[in-house]
């Protein structure tokens, strides 16, 4: 298969769906993410209601591995599988914010992992565009998004640093894995007016989380934020 073909290849295979867990199940894990709300995001200055609600709302333990979903709402990143992790549910809620999502925008998010953060922004745009390089990952990801009755994200499996040019532009970019430099095809399918945020930085050197801003004249503007720590943002051979 072409790398073209599997960039545009749709991954929307659905796991079965999950039965009902226990009231009291659901009761903790509701109390579980107030609870994560409160101290870890909005302690820390979220301020977008959205946002706050969205993080609230979105259960994180569906999009870790079971052997670490009494840890799913620590205040920390989880592995995933292959390498990968998800993200600490603070850098989640504040990527998010930084993007300033609106309900009619178009996302591309590059780096599905376990497809959290997709969730997260699926509830406060109007269509999420998602590129995993790492097949098995996309894959129970778009079955993860699907049994949770998920239907405006789109899974792909691609090269990140190209983005979805067939799908341009985007009025937001996120991307949840560190480049050492800004991928110019991700610059060029933002939409004037746009915002991309993303950690830049060497694989185990200092990274900076970064807020991309393309004005309606085309001119692009960068803010760096804060230094973060994400896995390394490889591309395919």
């Amino acid at each position: 298969m072409s790398g073209r073909n599997l960039l545009s290849m749709i991954l929307s295979a659905a796991l079965p769906l999950l039965g009902c867990a226990p009231q009291s199940s659901r009761d903790e894990a509701a109390a579980a993410r107030a609870t994560m709300v409160t101290q870890q995001i909005a302690g820390r200055g979220i301020r977008d209601p959205r946002v706050l609600e969205a993080m609230r709302t979105v259960p994180r333990h569906r999009f870790v591995p079971e052997s670490w979903a009494d840890a799913a709402y620590s205040d920390q990143p989880l592995p995933i599988g292959f390498g990968q992790t998800i993200s600490q549910p603070y850098i989640v809620a504040l990527m998010t914010e930084l993007a300033q999502p609106g309900p009619g925008d178009k996302a591309l998010e590059i780096g599905t992992g376990s497809g959290y953060q997709a969730a997260v922004l699926a509830r406060l745009v109007k269509q999420v565009v998602t590129i995993e390089i790492v097949e098995p990952l996309g894959r129970e990801a778009a079955g993860r998004l699907a049994a949770l009755g998920v239907d405006n994200v789109t899974v792909r499996i691609g090269d990140g640093y190209q983005g979805w040019k067939e799908e341009a532009p985007y009025d937001i970019i996120l991307v949840t894995a560190a480049p050492e430099q800004v991928p110019q095809a991700l610059l060029d399918q933002l939409a004037p007016g746009g915002r991309l945020v993303l950690p830049v930085g060497p694989a185990g050197g200092i990274q900076n989380l970064r807020v991309i801003g393309k004005a309606l004249s085309g001119e692009v503007t960068t803010r760096e934020l804060l230094p973060v720590r994400f896995v390394p943002m490889v591309p395919s051979p």
